[in-house]
């Protein structure tokens, strides 16, 4: 499949110099102080524990400031239109989409982005330019109650028939992170998937007319997986108590909760060749023109820190310090597997971004349900 990509021209540069932030003096004293003077901070998340984060973060700094759950492509068209009419009225985005991010607001300059000069130490260098916040873990998933452990050791075991019509994901078509983890695979992991079809299938890859990540994704989508709408229909699928005929999930770490709350039976596939999963990548984004200037710049500093990321965590969302661990309850245990991600890397994002529409492509024509 040719693709035509789009190479990006500095916009990942554009964020940090916009606002100094290597370079200017930090005293996080005189921020709160700023801060406090300022109108109320409206800050935005696609997930709901924004609305938490916001009261505790109040409640730290004696701040006004008040959470919104809002889906990341709206965030994405809040901020470029209130940008555009000079009208801002959110004043930070936690934006779960970080290609678009990069490719749609700091080019124009609609946001920048904000490395607390104090953490800038402990925050994974490849995760400053821009900030990203969070990263949240899509793992490949099993019902406990069915199987002792995962009954799958490969993912190309998923493209068998004894596995056609009973592989739980969200659709491609309507869920750019999957397309983003398509060329992502392509970009930094088809070595290790061209490894994992040889241990598979005893012979190497053939790769002359494909890659090995098409390769997969087409067998994927002709065995037939069943797509839903969100995270909570695989879940479901997966993990309901009681099923008699087992099926394979990937969905957000953040599902697990499902198991206390649902009786649920989800179990992570450790040890699953060549990865447990992948991650995509939260950035923290301020609106060019917020009139609450230092209270965003406070927020972002707040959410870098394991009070302020905590009630992400518990979601087995792992924040970009360094210093900040997952919680040892979280109720997934993606901590300890980390490492078996394949982990978002932001130096190709203007190419997932830019290839989304040629992975939707190549999904549909290959997808029989």
């Amino acid at each position: 499949m040719k693709r035509f990509v789009l190479k990006s021209t500095g916009a990942l540069a554009l964020c940090l110099m916009a606002m100094g932030a290597h370079a200017e003096e930090f005293d996080l004293d005189a921020l709160i102080e700023g801060a406090k003077g300022e109108p109320q901070l409206t800050v935005f998340d696609s997930t709901g524990k924004i609305v938490a984060m916001a009261e505790n973060f109040s409640g730290k700094y004696g701040v006004d400031a008040v959470g919104q759950k809002v889906k990341a492509h709206a965030q994405l068209e809040m901020m470029a239109r209130e940008a555009m009419a000079g009208n801002v009225q959110g004043d930070v985005s936690i934006i779960s989409d970080a290609p678009a991010a990069i490719a749609e607001l700091l080019p124009n300059d609609f946001a920048v982005s904000w490395v607390p000069p104090d953490l800038a130490g402990v925050i994974e260098a490849r995760y400053q330019d821009p900030l990203v916040v969070v990263t949240m873990a899509n793992v490949w998933t099993y019902n406990t109650e069915l199987y002792d452990s995962c009954p799958v050791s490969n993912v190309w075991e998923l493209t068998q028939p004894e596995w056609h019509g009973k592989v739980a994901m969200q659709d491609p078509l309507n869920k750019s992170v999957y397309t983003d983890w398509f060329n992502q695979m392509e970009s930094h992991g088809n070595d290790q998937l061209a490894a994992a079809y040889e241990d598979f299938f005893g012979k190497p890859i053939d790769t002359s007319e494909q890659s090995a990540t098409e390769q997969w994704v087409a067998m994927l989508a002709a065995n037939a997986p069943l797509l839903g709408g969100s995270d909570s229909n695989a879940a479901e699928a997966v993990g309901a108590p009681g099923q008699k005929e087992g099926f394979m999930g990937l969905m957000s770490s953040a599902k697990y909760r499902d198991n206390a709350d649902a009786d649920y039976k989800l179990g992570l596939c450790d040890g699953i060749e060549p990865w447990l999963g992948f991650t995509n990548a939260g950035v923290g984004l301020i609106a060019k023109g917020t009139d609450s200037p230092n209270a965003a710049k406070l927020f972002i500093h707040y959410v870098m820190t394991a009070e302020g990321i905590a009630p992400q965590a518990d979601d087995g969302k792992k924040s970009a310090n360094t210093e900040v661990a997952l919680p040892d309850d979280e109720p997934s245990g993606i901590g300890a597997a980390w490492d078996q991600l394949l982990t978002y890397d932001l130096s190709t994002a203007m190419e997932d971004y830019d290839t989304r529409q040629d992975w939707q492509d190549f999904w549909r024509l290959n997808y029989a349900r």
